[in-house]
C-alpha cells in the first residue's frame, strides 16, 4: 500500500503508478473486516439508535488518573506520570540510556505503587542476563523492583501481548520496536511494514486493556524517530532523550503530549549509577573559567517553563585556506551565518575572511532565536580580543538591519540570571513597557536597540586588544 495516496498493489515496486512516489509502498496486512450495512439518509435500522452529539460544556470533565514513576524529571515530561492505557514512544541515539532510564523509571514506578504495579520489560536486544547486569549495576535487583519487574526475551509482539494479557502489568516495556515482528508479515524487523503493523496491535493492547506502554526507538543521522511518521501519530506521547553521548547532562524532551504539555524539559546527569537527576538544572550548564575569557558570555535561554543559562562560546581566527570555516555546536547553523552578515554589514565588525567557531558549553542543544544577542557578542569579543565583563548577561534576537527584538519570558530569564549571582543584563530596549528598573531586582539592566549599541555596551571599558589579535580594522 502506498503511503502517500493509499493505493494497494499486489506486489512490492518501487514507485507507485498512481501518485508517482518513489520506495512509498508499503507491505500491508489486509484485514478482512465486515463492512457495516449502507442506509439511506434519514433513515434508521429496526431497533438501532442514532449516536447523540454532545456540546463541549455538556461533556463530563475528565479526571484521568496518573501513575508516577517516581523521577521527578520524568514526572515533569510526562505531565504527572504515565497515564494507564497510553502509548509513549521514547527516542534517542545509540548509548545515550534510554533503557538506563527505562530500568530506573520500572523501578520506581514498582516503589511508588508500593509493590502493586508489576512491570514486563520485553526486549528483543539483550538476554535476560544483559538486562540482570544493568540493573544490578542500577541497585535494582534487590528488594521489591527485583521481584515486581519481569523481563521477557521476545520480539515477537504476538507473544508479548499474551504475556502482557495474562500477567496484566501496570506497564509495559517493549525495547526496542525496531526490534519487534509480527508473524504474518515476511520483511525484516525494523521495516517500515514491520514497524507499523507491531505498533498498531500494540495500541490495541494499551486502549483495550488499559496498560500503559512505553517502546524505545532508535534514531537516524538526522536525529528524528527511525521508522514510518505514522508511528509517532499513533503513538499518545513523544519523548527524546537528548545530548552528546560522551557528556554527563542529559535532556528529556516531549515533542508530543496528548495528557500534557511539550513546554517541559527534564535535566539528567550520567553517573555511575545511572541517570540522576540535577537538583539545579540552571547552574547545570555553566563553567567557571576563573577570569574574564575573550568570545565567551552567558545567555539566560528558556526551555518550556525552565530558564536555563548557558554559556555561549565564540571562536574568530585568521584562516589559512581559500574559503573561511564555518562550524557551529548546539546552534543553528543558519543563525551563525546570518549574524556573521549583520556583523560585518551593521556593526563594522567584517568577519568574512575569518574563521569562525560557536559552540554552546555543555553538550546542550538551543535553536530559539532568542540566542541571537549572545552568541553576536561572543563573536565580537573574540574578534576584538576583549571579554565580556564578569556577571554579565545578554538576551534578544538580532533582525537583518541590526535592530534587536524582544523575547519572551524576559522578568523569568532575568530572576534566575539574578539568582545565580548575575549582576547586569543586555537586553533589548524594543517592546520594553515598563521602566528598566521594574523588571528584576539585584541586576542591573542595560536596554540597547541595536547590535551596535550592545557590542558598545558589552565591550565598554575592557583591555585593548592584544598587538597578536586580529588586524586593526577590526578594532
Amino acid at each position: 500500500m502506498c503511503g502517500s495516496c493509499g493505493e494497494s498493489f499486489l506486489r512490492w515496486e518501487g514507485q507507485c503508478r498512481s501518485c508517482g512516489g518513489w520506495n512509498t509502498l508499503v507491505e500491508t496486512i489486509v484485514r478482512d473486516e465486515p463492512r457495516p450495512a449502507r442506509r439511506a439518509a434519514g433513515v434508521v435500522a429496526a431497533g438501532g439508535v442514532l449516536p447523540a452529539a454532545e456540546s463541549l460544556a455538556a461533556i463530563a470533565d475528565a479526571d484521568l488518573p496518573r501513575l508516577p514513576v517516581g523521577i521527578g524529571e520524568l514526572d515533569r515530561v510526562l505531565g504527572g506520570g504515565l497515564v494507564p492505557g497510553s502509548l509513549v514512544l521514547l527516542g534517542g541515539e545509540p548509548g545515550i540510556g534510554k533503557s538506563t532510564l527505562l530500568l530506573q523509571a520500572a523501578a520506581g514506578l514498582v516503589r511508588a505503587s508500593g509493590g502493586t504495579a508489576g512491570v514486563l520489560y520485553a526486549t528483543g536486544e539483550e538476554s535476560p542476563g544483559q538486562v540482570r547486569l544493568r540493573a544490578a549495576r542500577l541497585g535494582l535487583v534487590t528488594g521489591s523492583p527485583g521481584d515486581a519487574v519481569r523481563v521477557l526475551a521476545e520480539h515477537d509482539v504476538g507473544r508479548v501481548i499474551d504475556v502482557a494479557r495474562s500477567e496484566r502489568p501496570g506497564l509495559v516495556v517493549l525495547d526496542s520496536i525496531q526490534t519487534a515482528t509480527v508473524d504474518e508479515l515476511e520483511g525484516a524487523a525494523g521495516s517500515v511494514g514491520q514497524v507499523r503493523e507491531a505498533t498498531l496491535r500494540l495500541m490495541e493492547l494499551a486502549k483495550g486493556d488499559g496498560i500503559a506502554i512505553i517502546l524505545v526507538g532508535h534514531v537516524t543521522k538526522d536525529g528524528t524517530i527511525a521508522g514510518p511518521k505514522t508511528l509517532e501519530h499513533l503513538v499518545d506521547a513523544v519523548v527524546n532523550l537528548e545530548g552528546e553521548r560522551y557528556a554527563a547532562l542529559r535532556l528529556l524532551r516531549a515533542t508530543k503530549n496528548r495528557f500534557g504539555s511539550t513546554d517541559e524539559v527534564g535535566v539528567f546527569e550520567m553517573a555511575d549509577t545511572g541517570l540522576r537527576e540535577v537538583d539545579d538544572p540552571a547552574r547545570a550548564f555553566l563553567v567557571d573559567h576563573g577570569g574574564d575569557a575573550p568570545g565567551s558570555i552567558v545567555a539566560p535561554t528558556l526551555e518550556g517553563s525552565r530558564p536555563l543559562l548557558v554559556e555561549v562560546q565564540a571562536l574568530v581566527s585568521q584562516s589559512g585556506y581559500g574559503t573561511p570555516s564555518r562550524k557551529a555546536s548546539g546552534l543553528d547553523p543558519n543563525r551563525l551565518s546570518l549574524l556573521i552578515a549583520v556583523l560585518g554589514k551593521r556593526a563594522g565588525i567584517p568577519l568574512g575572511s575569518q574563521d569562525v567557531y560557536a559552540n554552546i558549553a555543555g553538550g546542550l542543544t538551543v535553536l530559539e532565536p532568542a540566542l541571537d544577542l549572545a552568541l553576536a557578542l561572543a563573536l565580537a569579543s573574540s574578534a576584538r580580543d576583549r571579554p565580556v565583563a564578569a556577571g554579565t548577561v545578554a538576551i534578544g534576537e538580532v533582525g537583518l538591519l541590526g535592530e534587536l527584538r524582544s523575547v519572551g519570558g524576559l522578568d523569568r530569564r532575568l530572576r534566575e540570571a539574578a539568582r545565580l549571582g548575575f549582576t547586569r543584563a543586555i537586553v533589548p530596549a524594543a517592546g520594553r513597557r515598563r521602566p528598566v528598573a521594574a523588571v528584576v531586582d539585584g541586576i542591573e539592566v542595560v536596554a540597547v536597540a541595536t547590535v551596535r549599541d550592545a557590542i558598545a555596551a558589552a565591550l565598554a571599558d575592557r583591555p585593548a586588544p592584544r598587538g597578536d589579535a586580529l588586524p586593526a580594522m577590526l578594532g
